[in-house]
């Protein structure tokens, strides 16, 4: 929340993204480093040049924890340094340093020099590698080698500021106001997952994420030669079955994680003999595999660790290839386009090479790539447009929202662009209809394949509740099929950590208040409902194959879900604040400046 007021309150209109005004924040949260479940999270957030609105990534692992561990709970970052430094932080000791022997590197490189310089294993180290350096949209901010803050391109943000990595480490521990309720809830926050969702914990916990690929192939919301379809004919070549018979050698968690869902994995013949890596995940495995028409799970793994030693977004790295991937296909790039590279789909000899040339900006098409899908596909025009799978110039999480409706309904107004994360709607099909009506207010929001005015409500309500997970700093994953673990938990230990009362129902106004003032940064920078639709393929092309096969999200129905989003969200038609929505959550400064600048919302005549 306060990372949103600080960019809406300093970082003005016209900023320039690169420019030493931009500003970009690291911050915890209440909960990070204390006992309470899944607390190793940050955030991080900037003006995005990605989108030219809001742009904000979130990452596990152990920098969070340092960052308190040596008693800071943000760090912000502003102006642009004439040579590569790095900050580093140890308890009360806080000093930019010379980073010119660090330029040029990968994450991982960066992370050991900086570990031994220091002669402290026990440090965190976030870090941008060359596609941060040379400020590549895809680019992100790793930490503890394999941990991303992945979206709106921080890592571009972060590289333009010469800001090569900060290391945090700290012995100053944390105090909590009540720390009898914080086991106390913590111990019965346990106890309900594994009453009502034992069936998750255990699979989760076994086989973490890449068990979405078996899941949404199931589902027929695999994305598949760039979303053209929802099923991948070679899916199973892809899932955990070949993955842990083969490749996994063990788990890691993140810090205070009860999930351990990072698998380790080892390729012991082959091609790719040798080849250890952490942190396997969906995204890499179908990003670098159905979404590209490619079947060889190996090839997914390892292009999933350059992406970790580069510094890049799987998501963000395998939209914009899909991109290409689908234009050379069509006729629309070329090899001279591709620097003689062969784009056909399933041809996964050349992926490793794209990575490579996209993190380095090398080459024709690598320059494009930089720029990301929607950037690259106004450069070359035509119906390469059409082939751009973003929302606001950002690349969608990978479940197709023709199946999926009410998260595909929350990628389109997500304030960040085309995300997953904002409402992670998977209780859209894990909930029962008794439980939609119970916490929603509609049980027809249960139906993944239908758009009422229901999803619109529980569109909302996700966003409100997963705001929550943010705001703490505790994972997602946490929250899945039990309805009280979004709602009873977080106030229970919002309330235990700060010493503050907090209530179900005053989180929600908590959350309206920071939804908003983040719509009101997009607001002022001309964003609107133009700024919320879906890519047209949704709307246009029908899935033919799998469990999905029929499905189209229409127009007409997705625009009667604005109009209702944009209602009870106290928005206008246009979906800019209204000034009685915004005085009512505590929020009158941003009317005033909404005004001012000739774009607050129109009141209900």
């Amino acid at each position: 929340g306060f990372n949103a007021k600080i960019l809406f309150d300093e970082v003005k209109p016209g900023t320039d993204p690169f420019g030493p005004d931009n500003l970009l924040i690291f911050s915890t949260g209440p909960c990070t480093g204390t006992s309470i479940p899944n607390n190793g999270r940050y955030t991080v957030s900037t003006l995005s040049w990605v989108t030219g609105g809001l742009g904000d990534a979130n990452s596990g692992g152990y920098f969070g924890q340092a960052m308190k561990y040596a008693g800071y709970d943000a760090i912000v970052v502003k102006g642009v340094s004439k040579k590569p430094v790095y900050l580093f932080i140890e308890d009360d000791t806080v000093e930019l340093r010379d980073a010119s022997h660090l330029w040029g590197k990968d994450v991982w490189e960066t992370t050991e020099i900086l570990m031994r310089d220091h002669s402290n294993k026990g440090m965190s180290v976030a870090a941008i590698g060359q596609a941060g350096e040379n400020m590549v949209a895809a680019a992100a901010i790793m930490n503890d080698y394999s941990r991303a803050a992945a979206k709106a391109g921080v890592g571009a943000i972060m590289g333009s500021k010469k800001l090569k990595a900060i290391s945090a480490y700290g012995e100053s521990g944390i105090r909590v106001y009540d720390p009898e309720e914080v086991y106390k809830s913590t111990i019965e926050y346990i106890e309900l997952i594994a009453e009502t969702d034992k069936w998750w914990f255990e699979t989760f916990s076994k086989y973490g994420t890449p068990m979405f690929v078996d899941q949404y192939q199931h589902l027929g919301a695999l994305p598949t030669y760039n979303w053209k379809e929802g099923s991948f004919e070679h899916a199973d070549k892809l899932g955990i079955t070949p993955l842990y018979e083969k490749y996994v050698k063990k788990k890691r968690g993140c810090g205070g994680c009860m999930y351990h869902c990072s698998p380790w994995f080892r390729i012991d013949e082959g091609p790719f003999k040798g080849w250890v890596g952490e942190g396997v995940e969906y995204e890499a495995m179908t990003g670098f595999g159905s979404k590209l028409g490619c079947d060889n799970l190996e090839v997914a793994l390892v292009g999933g660790s350059l992406c970790d030693m580069y510094g890049l977004d799987y998501i963000s790295a395998a939209e914009v290839m899909g991109w290409a991937w689908e234009c050379y296909n069509e006729g629309i790039l070329t090899k001279e386009d591709t620097d003689g590279l062969d784009l056909s789909w399933g041809n996964d000899s050349v992926i490793h090479e794209v990575l490579r040339r996209l993190a380095n900006r090398e080459g024709k098409l690598g320059e494009l790539l930089a720029l990301g899908s929607r950037k690259a596909s106004e450069r070359i025009g035509g119906k390469a447009k059409y082939f751009s799978m973003t929302i606001k110039g950002q690349q969608m999480g990978s479940m197709d929202p023709r199946v999926l409706k009410a998260w595909g309904f929350g990628y389109g107004v997500s304030t960040r662009g085309g995300d997953h994360l904002r409402t992670h709607l998977v209780c859209e099909y894990m909930f029962t209809p008794e439980e939609m009506e119970k916490y929603v207010g509609d049980a027809r929001a249960s139906d993944r394949f239908t758009i009422t005015e229901a999803k619109a409500d529980l569109v909302r309500w996700t966003e409100n509740v997963r705001f929550l997970n943010d705001a703490l700093e505790t994972c997602k994953y946490i929250n899945r099929g039990s309805p009280r673990s979004y709602v009873e938990f977080p106030y229970r230990w919002l309330t235990a950590t700060t010493g503050k009362s907090y209530t179900y129902e005053g989180l929600q106004t908590i959350a309206d208040r920071v939804l908003t003032i983040e719509r009101a940064f997009n607001v002022v920078r001309g964003m609107g409902r133009k700024d919320d639709y879906l890519p047209d393929r949704y709307y246009d092309e029908t899935l033919s194959t799998g469990t999905g096969k029929g499905q189209r999200v229409s127009r007409e129905l997705y625009d009667k879900l604005l109009d209702r989003y944009y209602e009870i969200r106290g928005w206008d038609k246009e979906g800019r604040p209204k000034r009685s929505h915004l005085e009512k959550v505590g929020l009158k400064y941003v009317a005033d400046e909404l005004e001012k600048l000739g774009c607050l919302g129109k009141e209900a005549s």
